[in-house]
């Protein structure tokens, strides 16, 4: 941390138990070191979060959204953080639609009935948009690791490793998650996801790269819908449930994912940097 102290607000919010503590460096700059990140981060001695985001001012977008891992890395994307900052932009700003600039490319928001709706982009599926460190087929990946074995890999602005299994909650995720998140097939690091489908829905859990095993994860449940869907065995409109709920997640015919869910503030607090 800086040895400059100085105090700053946040919202804490969360998406189905995906939780964020949120900047607004609009008017008074924020620049935090990945120590200072980890110190907010902390759920013991600091506020806690998965991911830490800091709006920022976007000459073409209502908004910049930073999004940093719970070990101060930083992303492009997060599902879950996208529905929360879109939900205050649209009640700051009162549009219908709002949009969003990421390191992974400019989204847009909306209000639904199920909560807030974001377009994530477009699915990417090639090899090195993955990215993997050799060409192969992203839709039946030449890797394994114990029973994890030929996982779908898509980019959703980030990038996701799809294993289906007999059973999501059979698996230690905690032990082979980081194996695969590090493994140098990734060059890049990837998140991890098990998942199976039963009566018509996808169960998922996923370990998140740099901030480990989450209630939710949204460009993760965009990856899992798409992967499915390109194994025949979902259509392009499907509800996945993640252990903190569920989301709703459609891969349009233009090749981008629209995802909804709910977004929820949870406190408002000050904390020193």
């Amino acid at each position: 941390m800086s040895s400059t102290m100085h105090t700053r607000r946040f919202l804490k919010m969360q998406g189905l138990g995906n939780d964020f503590v949120i900047f607004d460096a609009r008017e008074h700059e924020l620049s935090l070191t990945d120590d200072a990140v980890r110190h907010v981060a902390d759920r013991r001695r600091g506020v806690g979060c998965d991911q830490l985001i800091i709006m920022r001012t976007a000459e073409d977008a209502d908004i910049f959204m930073e999004i940093r891992n719970a070990d101060g890395s930083r992303v492009g994307a997060c599902g879950n953080a996208t529905r929360c900052v879109g939900r205050l932009m649209l009640d700051e700003t009162g549009k219908d639609i709002v949009t969003i600039r990421t390191d992974a490319g400019l989204l847009s928001a909306r209000r639904a009935d199920a909560g807030i709706s974001v377009n994530m982009g477009p699915a990417r599926l090639g090899w090195d948009e993955i990215p993997l460190s050799h060409q192969m087929d992203t839709a039946k990946t030449d890797f394994s690791l114990g029973p994890l074995t030929h996982p779908v890999c898509v980019n959703m602005g980030n990038p996701h490793a799809i294993f289906f299994v007999p059973d999501v909650d059979a698996v230690d995720l905690e032990t082979y998650g980081p194996q695969i998140e590090t493994d140098p097939l990734f060059p890049e690091h990837v998140n991890v996801s098990v998942v199976h489908i039963r009566d018509g829905i996808i169960r998922q859990r996923v370990w998140e790269r740099g901030a480990g095993i989450t209630e939710a994860c949204g460009s993760g449940a965009c990856a899992g819908a798409v992967a499915a869907a390109r194994l025949g065995l979902m259509g392009r409109k499907s509800t996945v449930q993640l252990d903190g709920g569920p989301l709703e997640i459609e891969w349009l015919e233009d090749g981008t994912v629209q995802m909804t869910g709910s977004a929820t503030l949870a406190f408002e607090g000050e904390i020193t940097l």
